[in-house]
């Protein structure tokens, strides 16, 4: 039976920037998704719990529109993510940013260059002056103005995380999704990465939907947390409200 939990947060002052409805999505005889529904506020961070292989990358990649779901409906600030043209899909694509597990730097690119091709890339109508100050505001954001002319060899893999973050903001998007964003990290980075999420949310009044297995950074980082288990949204609510459940299949990942 589907379990669900009522969230905390003061829903009066949100509305959702993310509706998805009854998603299903089978690959073979493998179904990874199976009448999946959740919403994500504006300016909330939503944080999807699962084990590995449950679904949620699959679940990211059809919100931005890499895999299309077999059935069911994605709206997005709006927009049915669906029915859109390639051209339009891009468009949307400019609202959204993607912090990737690898971080997905362009190892023959300086630090200004990789943050400067998302601009490039989307045609962003802005003069070379005020793409210059953008740059410098993301790096200020995450305390590395210093590397604007490394290389992405040359840095740390916390520095490497906190470059990713800045070309993750560099579009000034309304919604950011993170994939694992501490993996392979240590606790103090771990920490540090998670608080520059929040530090950003609040800045930047950004909606997010972080994908983490690091509980230290799920409770640093989540308004709501949904629990995808065999294809369905089968708990939602606060860290507070899962780590009390008496359900098993809840309590397993609060142990």
């Amino acid at each position: 039976m589907e379990t669900a939990l009522k969230s905390g947060t003061n829903q009066s002052k949100e509305s959702p920037v993310i509706v998805i409805e009854h998603l299903y999505k089978q690959f073979g005889d493998n179904i990874v998704l199976s009448d999946f529904s959740l919403s994500l506020r504006k300016e909330e961070n939503l944080v999807v719990l699962g084990k590995s292989g449950s679904g949620k990358s699959v679940l990211v990649k059809c919100v931005v529109g890499l895999i299309r779901p077999d059935r069911g409906s994605i709206r997005i600030l709006g927009k049915d993510l669906l029915g859109l043209e390639e051209d339009e899909l891009n468009e949307l694509r400019t609202k959204l940013g993607f912090l990737f597990q690898s971080n997905a730097l362009y190892d023959s690119m300086t630090i200004r260059e990789n943050l400067e091709f998302p601009l490039l890339k989307h045609q962003v109508k802005i003069s070379e002056a005020e793409m210059e100050a953008r740059v410098m505001e993301v790096l200020e954001n995450v305390g590395l103005e210093h590397t604007i002319d490394m290389m992405p060899s040359e840095l740390s893999g916390g520095m490497a995380k906190r470059i990713a973050l800045a070309r993750a903001m560099i579009l000034r998007p309304d919604i950011i999704f993170y994939d694992e964003p501490t993996s392979g990290l240590d606790p103090v980075t771990s920490r540090e990465i998670a608080s520059l999420i929040l530090e950003m949310k609040e800045k930047y009044h950004i909606s997010s939907i972080i994908i983490s297995h690091d509980m230290a950074c799920v409770k640093i980082t989540a308004d709501r947390i949904v629990l995808l288990l065999e294809g369905k949204c089968y708990a939602q609510g606060t860290y507070a409200e899962l780590e009390q459940s008496k359900d098993e299949k809840i309590r397993q990942f609060f142990k």
